[in-house]
């Protein structure tokens, strides 16, 4: 770690890899070839495009993607995908979800809005503990398309193969585990995630999306929430966030060429979050884990402590050791590690024994 610099464990705007704000800090003055930031370049400069082309290129690398889907890059987060899909693709249709959690919920709430939106499965009378099985779920014949949250960052919960739907197409919001791993693109239709976890800063969404869905876009929707319109432009019809951007092409090509790609990528993850489980699983209860195992998060450890004031200690004391952000989320309370792309092995090695300690003076 750079000197002064701690372990971030916060759910979102979370951590950035090390080499890619280096870059940053390099060329934010004077970006080669331009004479100027990348904050001050018109988004219409060959420059910009080079650096659009090139962070949109290096997603479709990681993912394998057919020349059938199209990368864009969309304002607002994976909360306006909310809304936006649904106005494109809902249309005064109906659609099914399957509510793993607060996001999923959220998602769906939004879609309500816009068309008949009904629960394919809810996890809330569990209180959100685990991902269905596919033979769980109840898809409607007329249902336009299915959504699902693949990782709940409030939860800690996380798909690790895609809900069976048969031939409906498959809209995910992928936010908290986008390229934390390998997927098979072609199961979905459209997958979206806020930029802020595991891509890049917040503010923006990145959006694959199939185009033979491109046709059923309706006509007279707000420009900028329009699929069809922003693929036509390439993500140019406005002047968007090309700080953003630019940074979300650092963070791809630091995960083709320093990680190795997406299979490295979740070696990695899978043994950061083991460390974390390990300890929570040794702990005769000290620690206690929110999600049953077989559905537990690799991005996202939420777990509680015996009491509300152990947490309390717990969170401040972990602070003072410069592992900042683990309060887990104000509607659940509790504690939250999430270890997304940018945290070292080494942040979670230190967690994993302050939790060791923690528990060892406190049992």
């Amino acid at each position: 770690m750079l000197k002064g610099r701690v372990f971030n464990f916060s759910a979102g705007p979370s951590m950035l890899p090390e080499p890619v704000l280096l870059k940053a800090q390099e060329e934010l003055l004077v970006y080669p070839g331009a004479g100027a930031s990348i904050m001050e370049i018109s988004h219409r400069s060959k420059v910009f495009d080079e650096i659009l082309e090139n962070a949109k290129n290096s997603i479709k690398k990681l993912l394998n993607m057919p020349d059938s889907y199209k990368v864009i890059f969309t304002p607002g987060g994976a909360t306006m995908q909310f809304s936006m899909l649904a106005m494109n693709f809902l249309n005064g249709g109906s659609a099914d979800y399957i509510n793993t959690g607060s996001w999923a919920s959220k998602a769906m709430g939004e879609a309500k809005k816009h068309g008949n939106v009904r629960e394919a499965w809810s996890g809330k009378a569990e209180n959100y503990v685990r991902i269905p099985k596919s033979s769980e779920l109840n898809i409607s014949a007329d249902s336009k398309y299915v959504h699902f949250t693949s990782n709940e960052t409030i939860q800690g919960i996380e798909y690790f193969s895609e809900p069976e739907v048969g031939d409906k197409p498959l809209f995910c919001d992928a936010s908290s585990d986008f390229l934390s791993r390998p997927i098979d693109i072609t199961k979905y239709a459209l997958i979206y995630a806020g930029a802020q976890k595991n891509v890049g800063p917040s503010g923006i969404a990145v959006v694959v999306i199939r185009e033979d869905l491109l046709p059923l876009v309706p006509e007279k929707l707000p420009s900028l929430l329009d699929y069809r319109l922003m693929v036509e432009n390439n993500s140019l019809y406005n002047t968007p966030s090309t700080w953003s951007i630019y940074i979300i092409g650092l963070v791809v090509k630091w995960l083709l060429e320093s990680i190795g790609g997406l299979e490295k990528m979740e070696e990695i993850n899978k043994k950061k979050a083991d460390t974390l489980y390990k300890v929570i699983d040794n702990s005769n209860g000290f620690y206690r884990g929110h999600a049953q195992k077989e559905s537990r998060s690799r991005m996202n450890i939420t777990f509680r402590l015996p009491d509300e004031n152990l947490e309390k200690e717990f969170i401040s004391k972990a602070t003072e050791a410069d592992l900042h952000g683990l309060k887990g989320h104000r509607s659940v309370g509790g504690c939250r590690a999430s270890i997304y792309n940018a945290m070292p092995y080494e942040g979670c090695a230190a967690l994993a024994q302050f939790m060791e300690d923690f528990a060892q003076s406190h049992g």
